[in-house]
């Protein structure tokens, strides 16, 4: 039986080095590439022919882009219109590559950490440059909530450099550790099921019960794969609100 995580596993498929670096054409930038075209799709037929009674892509496509826009408008409010298309494929592709690794045989992007941290690292270095760019050096004044007493400064400005720091790691851990955990369940449920009913007899009948557990869990996985897409998108205009509207 293989491996729960050997679908996790990255192999070349077209194998390329560059002065001693291996720079092959992976699996995982295979599915990276397939979830771009599928975002593609879904977005050039859902707006080749915009009309004012939207058909079903049409009506698909606004329903995100509203669901992007109200969560932005909510987060961070009319100045944080500009980073909506920031935001929305942001959101999208992670969705597309959530989804994508739910089929048999496929390959799940986000339950890389060295995907789900560049996403999260190219956040945190916008967000420090965007709140430097809009607010100066008084954007530090971030680490330091008002009314705050002078003899516990130190403490609470360290705590809270501390806590900024570490928002690419939870940022990213959180993503990764849901799609790698969820997808090892299924296919550990997936092992009972073939070796109960290669044993035969009663065994094969008892089968039926790590079976429905993994309808079960591949249910839950659906929903946990757009909740994670929601989340990352969610964390990311929250911190984008430090950023734009420094309330202090």
């Amino acid at each position: 039986m293989a491996s729960p995580l050997e679908q996790f596993q990255i192999k070349p498929i077209v194998p390329l080095e560059v002065a001693g670096n291996d720079v092959s054409f992976t699996n995982s930038a295979a599915f990276m590439l397939l979830a771009l075209f599928l975002i593609w799709a879904f977005m050039f037929f859902g707006t080749r022919k915009a009309e004012l009674v939207p058909g079903r892509w049409q009506s698909a496509v606004e329903a995100v882009h509203e669901f992007v826009v109200g969560m932005v408008d909510e987060n961070i409010g009319p100045k944080g219109r500009p980073y909506v298309p920031f935001i929305f494929s942001l959101f999208i592709f992670i969705l597309a590559a959530n989804l994508i690794g739910l089929f048999p045989y496929s390959f799940t992007v986000t339950s890389h950490i060295a995907v789900t941290f560049a996403f999260a690292a190219f956040i945190f270095v916008a967000c420090v440059l965007i709140g430097i760019a809009k607010h100066g050096f008084h954007w530090f004044s971030l680490f330091l909530p008002p009314g705050t007493p002078w003899f516990l400064a130190p403490l609470i400005i360290l705590i809270e450099i501390i806590s900024f720091l570490s928002r690419p790691v939870t940022l990213s851990v959180r993503l990764f550790a849901n799609m790698t955990a969820g997808h090892i369940l299924l296919k550990v449920f997936a092992g009972f099921v073939i070796s109960l009913g290669l044993a035969g007899g009663i065994w094969a009948a008892v089968g039926v019960l790590p079976f429905a557990m993994n309808v079960a869990l591949y249910a839950l996985e659906l929903l946990v794969a757009v909740v994670q897409a929601y989340v990352f998108a969610l964390l990311t205009s929250v911190y984008l609100n430090d950023s734009i509207n420094l309330s202090h």
